[in-house]
């Protein structure tokens, strides 16, 4: 176990927003006619510590990178239809140093589709025709794009049917709906989609004003498997990480790129594996070698964290201040309840999260202990799944309302944390899948299925609006996981999980910002804001070797950068 130093949240800021940087490296970037290429992903990696900066490249191709790296850093160069530009420095505290990069374009058809995201390739399968058929991409989607990428490096690989038939086959029992025709069909379809020869669309990126002041951290969490939800703490400026299927929870110190690990001990289940439906017993494979399952975290009004443990359905509790987990809370064996998923706290200081597998919601009084389980109106579940996934849950500002997402029945829900009384609203998009509230009330949702934003008005008779997120080429629609509402500017933020980018959208200008991210393979989990107003996540693909590299790490953006004003010394 590494030990960590504990900083205030004003001291960290302080650290990172004032301090006299170690290092500044600039330089130019063209293609070999002299050409500035703009908006180039000009990434450094500390070999001492694996922590990485990345930076981009200005309309004239210039880039100044100013870090607090120093020593070996490994330089990667990046941008669509170029082949990547390597090199090496070294370079040492407050030292400047200049370095050139020259990037040729590829023409091989074979190497640029190698070299784009997961989406392209997904996209390029032979779906169905919407409205007609199993297959549709609308269905196929939702289905199998939930938990992990379908398209990029490590799925693409070209595989008989047979061979496709084992994932699909786990994936439609983790769902809780095997149906071996289905997946046969599927299996053929794969098959045929992902046979070794190159994508032929081309997608277009557009670059937006904004990547010059744009900067991106990355922290490796070497040994980590499904390091999920993250979370940042205001009171110590530290990123709190759990990982679901190692059963424990990272400390990640931004100052210092360091992480520490607390496992997670062990929790006695409710109740033992009779009567269990099988979409719950499938849980436990998911996250192979873990008993408790964390996956979701909120911090309580007490400053201790409150965990969902989706294996052993109970809520687990973090001290930050002790770094020690407390007894967990156990959900009755009658409440029947199944992988605790999503989590939130109430304005009354109750915890509410959603229960996946069973059709619920739950809340608990961490007071007290006493959980109160309400079972949501009956729908039949869309696609394969054999529920209809209650998934993303968070509170209304103004009225303490909760409000939940039902991810394959389209619905939306609304209870009264009072009453308990329960509503439920047909979702303006399809697939609803995390939510967040700005404070205004104004209520945000992703739509995965078909890659959308909706805007609703919970106050003016659940009133919305709907916006197509950007699709850089015709009809390959991207894939919007989570979301989170920036503290201080009020954008919200998207992880989309299938271009390798997330997404900003300025509500007052009604218009996306792409930033591309340094990983091919990425897939990021729900946002967290620091004080000084990054936006951080984890970065997690399953299985590890699909994203680059094969270490998972904690992600986060700076898009107010500013590399001509060098910090004075704090």
């Amino acid at each position: 176990m590494k030990t960590t130093l504990r900083l205030s949240s004003s001291l960290l800021t302080t650290l990172i927003c004032t301090q006299t940087f170690a290092a500044t490296l600039s330089g130019t970037v063209t293609d070999p006619e002299g050409n500035a290429l703009e908006g180039v992903l000009v990434r450094a990696t500390a070999a001492s510590s694996g922590v990485s900066e990345s930076i981009y490249s200005n309309k004239t191709g210039k880039f100044m990178l100013q870090t607090m790296l120093s020593g070996e850093l490994a330089l990667r160069l990046r941008t669509p239809y170029f082949r990547d530009a390597e090199g090496s420095i070294t370079i040492s505290s407050n030292e400047h140093k200049q370095k050139d990069f020259v990037m040729q374009a590829m023409t091989d058809p074979g190497e640029i589709s190698e070299s784009l995201p997961a989406a392209y390739h997904f996209g390029s399968l032979p779906f169905d025709e919407e409205g007609k058929g199993s297959f549709t991409r609308t269905l196929f989607q939702r289905d199998c794009l939930s938990c992990h990428q379908v398209g990029n490096s490590f799925t693409r690989v070209p595989q008989s049917a047979e061979s496709w038939s084992q994932t699909i086959e786990r994936m439609h029992r983790y769902l809780g709906n095997f149906d071996m025709e289905l997946r046969d069909a599927r299996s053929r379809m794969l098959a045929k989609g992902f046979n070794g020869e190159p994508v032929s669309v081309r997608p277009v990126f557009p670059l937006d004003q904004s990547l010059a002041v744009t900067k991106i951290y990355e922290y490796p969490l070497p040994g980590s498997q499904v390091p999920h939800d993250a979370i940042y703490n205001p009171d110590d400026g530290l990123i709190y990480t759990i990982d679901q299927r190692l059963d424990q929870i990272y400390i990640t110190d931004r100052a210092t790129g360091t992480t520490e690990v607390v496992k997670q001990p062990e929790v006695a289940k409710s109740s033992g594996e009779g009567g269990i439906p099988e979409s719950a017993r499938v849980v436990s494979e998911y996250v192979s070698g873990s008993h408790n399952g964390p996956h979701s975290l909120a911090m309580g009004q007490d400053g201790k964290y409150y965990v969902t443990n989706s294996g052993s359905r109970s809520i687990g509790v973090f001290d930050p201040a002790a770094k020690k987990w407390e007894a967990s809370h156990i959900m009755p064996a009658d409440s029947k309840a199944i992988y605790p998923h999503t989590i939130r706290t109430g304005k009354d200081g109750m915890l509410w999260f959603t229960l996946t597998g069973s059709e619920q919601v739950g809340r608990l009084n961490p007071k007290t202990g006493e959980f109160t389980v309400l079972a949501l109106p009956t729908h039949k579940p869309q696609g394969i799944a054999g529920t209809t996934q209650p998934y993303g849950i968070d509170v209304n500002p103004g009225d303490g309302g909760i409000w939940y997402t039902r991810l394959f029945a389209d619905k939306i829900g609304h209870i009264d944390p009072a009453s308990l009384e329960i509503t439920e609203y047909d979702s303006p998009v399809k697939g609803p899948r995390r939510m967040r509230f700005d404070k205004q009330g104004i209520l945000w949702v992703t739509g995965y299925s078909q890659g959308m934003l909706a805007r609703i008005d919970v106050a003016d008779e659940f009133s919305s609006r709907v916006y197509a997120m950007p699709e850089f080429a015709p009809d390959f629609r991207p894939a919007p996981y989570a979301l989170g509402v920036h503290p201080q500017t009020q954008d919200i933020w998207i992880n989309e999980n299938m271009t390798d980018r997330i997404y900003r959208f300025i509500p007052l200008e009604e218009r996306f910002v792409a930033y591309p991210i340094p990983l091919r393979g990425t897939y990021t989990r729900d946002m967290t804001f620091t004080s000084e107003g990054q936006i951080c996540m984890s970065n997690n693909p399953i299985p590890t070797p699909a994203l680059e590299g094969g270490i998972l790490e904690i992600l986060c953006i700076d898009n107010n950068y500013r590399p001509d004003r060098r910090p004075t010394q704090g």
